[in-house]
């Protein structure tokens, strides 16, 4: 019989997402077009105002398409058995990452978030798995500055980052040699 632990998305905390990430798409509507009539010292001429705009519409605006879309999907988050570990929980997820390639789980924190970084002795196995050539970027961005290209993040599960982290390690613990 095979033991799997499986983890679902959770709705309520993609719905705080998605509303988190209209209000900067709609922030960024507004600094493009100017329609508040920003300008300040604080934020320096006009131009830079609009280059803010545009970078909050392009970044947050994918993170709502991402978020729309995940909502209505029927995939489990989060998926561990004898095999390794299934992550469907971001957009740089990358199917199974198998338990003879994993060589660590550790937490960073950035700002307020809890990431888990599981590291690989086959980080390239991982990145060649990358759905698309941004994707595939920023996971070699993730290897240069962590160490390692895979994440797992517990803001769309239905689990607090805590008790990810201590059931990762507990069976990342128990097949160990």
């Amino acid at each position: 019989m095979v033991n799997t632990i499986e983890i679902e998305l959770s709705k309520t905390k993609l719905l705080f997402l998605l509303l988190g990430s209209t209000v900067f798409v709609a922030l960024g509507i507004l600094f493009v077009l100017n329609l508040a009539g920003i300008q300040s010292d604080l934020f320096g001429n006009l131009e830079f105002i609009r280059i803010v705009g545009v970078v909050s519409l392009v970044f947050f605006g994918l993170c709502l398409v991402y978020i729309a879309i995940k909502l209505f999907d029927s995939k489990v988050g989060l998926s561990i058995n004898e095999n390794g570990i299934i992550d469907n929980s971001n957009a740089a997820s990358v199917g199974l990452i198998d338990w003879e390639d994993i060589t660590d789980i550790r937490t960073i924190q950035i700002a307020s978030n809890k990431i888990l970084l599981v590291e690989t002795s086959k980080p390239e196995k991982y990145i060649e798995r990358a759905r698309n050539g941004l994707i595939s970027r920023a996971m070699k961005a993730n290897c240069k500055m962590y160490g390692t290209p895979i994440s797992i993040i517990s803001n769309s599960l239905k689990i607090t980052h805590d008790d990810l982290e201590k059931l990762l390690l507990e069976e990342f613990g128990k097949r160990v040699k």
